[in-house]
C-alpha cells in the first residue's frame, strides 16, 4: 500500500510554548518537545505538498523543516494563529512561479481578502503574495490528492478538518457530531486537538479529546494544538494509551495514502 506523511510544523496553541513572559515549568522546560510553534502541518502524498495553515510561525517552520515547494495551502479557519503567516508565502511565489492556490471556507477566505487586502488591491506594492482563493464547498483534489473537508465546531465558529487518505486532521474542536464521529470510524491516523486539562469554552481538554478517540477508534491518534496548560510532553506522555501520543514540532509520520 502507497503510503504518504504528515509532518507537524508546530503544536502549540495560539501563543505558543513557551508563552511570553511565563516562568511556569512547562515553559521553562529545557526538554525539546516542550517548544512548540503555533499548530501547522505538512502534507505529503505522491510528490503533493499541502500546508494545513499559515499560521504567523510560517517562516521559521518553513525554514527548520527546509520546505522548498508547497503546491496549496488548506485551511481550517480564520484566527490569526492559523492564517497570520500568509505574506510570507510569497517567498514560495518568487520560487514557483504562481500563485499560491489557498482552499478555505467562505468565511475564513472572506477574513484573508480583509487582513492582507493588499494582496487583492487593484494597484499592488511590487513583492506583495500572489494568492488564489479557492472556496471549500465539498470534496475536491489537488492534482492526484482526493481531500474530504468536514466541519466541527470551535465554540460557535464551523471550523474545518480534513481527510486525506488514511489521516484526518482536526485542530481547534470543541464539538465533534456523532454523524462525523461515525464517518471517521476506524481512519488510520487521526490528528486532534487537546488543549489542557481543565475545561475550555472553545477547544478540547485532555480528557475529552481522548473521549473522541475512544469513540472514533483509529489505530492510533496524535494531539496537537497544545497550551503550557497542559503538562510537559514527557510526564503527559506517560499517562497515555499505547496508540495515542502527544505530537510535536518536526515529528513526522507515515500514513497509508
Amino acid at each position: 500500500m502507497a503510503s504518504a506523511s504528515i509532518t507537524f510544523l508546530g503544536t502549540g496553541t495560539s501563543q505558543g510554548v513557551p508563552v511570553v513572559g511565563c516562568d511556569c515549568a512547562v515553559c521553562a522546560s529545557t526538554d525539546s518537545h516542550d517548544k512548540r510553534l503555533r499548530t501547522s502541518a505538512l502534507v505529503q502524498m505522491g510528490g503533493v505538498h499541502l500546508l494545513i495553515d499559515a499560521g504567523p510561525d510560517l517562516r521559521q517552520q518553513m525554514l527548520v523543516n527546509g520546505t522548498r515547494h508547497l503546491d496549496a495551502v488548506l485551511l481550517t479557519h480564520e484566527h490569526m494563529d492559523h492564517v497570520g503567516g500568509i505574506d510570507d508565502l510569497r517567498a514560495f511565489n518568487y520560487r514557483q512561479q504562481r500563485a499560491m492556490d489557498i482552499h478555505a471556507n467562505a468565511a475564513t477566505l472572506a477574513a484573508v481578502r480583509r487582513t492582507f487586502h493588499y494582496a487583492f488591491a487593484e494597484e499592488r506594492y511590487p513583492g506583495v503574495p500572489e494568492l488564489r482563493l479557492h472556496t471549500i464547498e465539498g470534496p475536491f483534489s489537488i492534482g492526484d490528492v482526493p481531500v474530504e473537508p468536514f466541519e466541527v465546531m470551535h465554540g460557535n465558529l464551523p471550523v474545518l478538518g480534513f481527510r486525506i487518505g488514511g489521516l484526518a486532521y482536526i485542530t481547534d474542536a470543541k464539538e465533534l457530531s456523532e454523524q462525523l464521529v461515525e464517518r471517521l470510524s476506524g481512519v488510520d491516523t487521526l490528528v486532534l486537538n487537546a488543549l489542557r486539562r481543565s475545561e475550555h469554552p472553545t477547544h478540547l481538554n485532555l480528557q475529552q479529546a481522548l473521549s473522541i478517540v475512544a469513540r472514533i477508534g483509529p489505530r492510533r491518534a496524535y494531539f496537537t494544538h497544545i497550551s503550557h496548560l497542559l503538562g510537559a510532553h514527557e510526564p503527559v506522555s506517560r499517562d497515555l494509551p499505547a496508540h495515542v501520543a502527544l505530537a510535536h514540532d518536526g515529528l513526522r509520520v507515515d500514513f497509508p495514502a
